[in-house]
């Protein structure tokens, strides 16, 4: 399975930016898809997790109410709907997909198999 991520670009605070994230492969084995960012100095965060049907969804407290995952499994490809963006959201975001599914990814007990290279956000203040 190879992720495809883009839409990555320059925004300013409070602008809004959509990722995408393109599955092609062997799609058919994952479940759960995922965004997560790293920042240097900072550990790996995740932002989102979406479940297989779409209908179960995690969020990072920090995006909470700002960010939307979405997924279109005909297309096999998640997507992260980013508004009211703020500096700290500046990162670069990864997407990630798993053969877990989502409450065993977010329980720990089960890890992402594949990722997506990452796609540079940066928002100015």
């Amino acid at each position: 399975v190879q992720l495809q991520a883009s839409g990555g670009g320059s925004v300013q605070a409070g602008g809004s930016l959509r990722l995408s994230c393109a599955a092609s492969g062997r799609t058919f084995s994952i479940d759960t898809m995922a965004w997560f960012r790293r920042t240097p100095g900072k550990e790996q965060e995740v932002v989102a997790v979406i479940g297989r049907s779409g209908g179960s969804t995690y969020y990072a407290d920090s995006v909470k109410g700002r960010f939307t995952i979405s997924r279109d499994n005909a297309k096999v490809t998640v997507y992260l709907q980013m508004t009211s963006l703020k500096p700290e959201d500046t990162a670069v975001y990864y997407c990630a997909a798993s053969r877990h599914s989502l409450r065993t990814v977010v329980a720990g007990k089960g890890a992402y198999d594949y990722w997506g290279q990452g796609t540079l956000v940066t928002v100015s203040s």
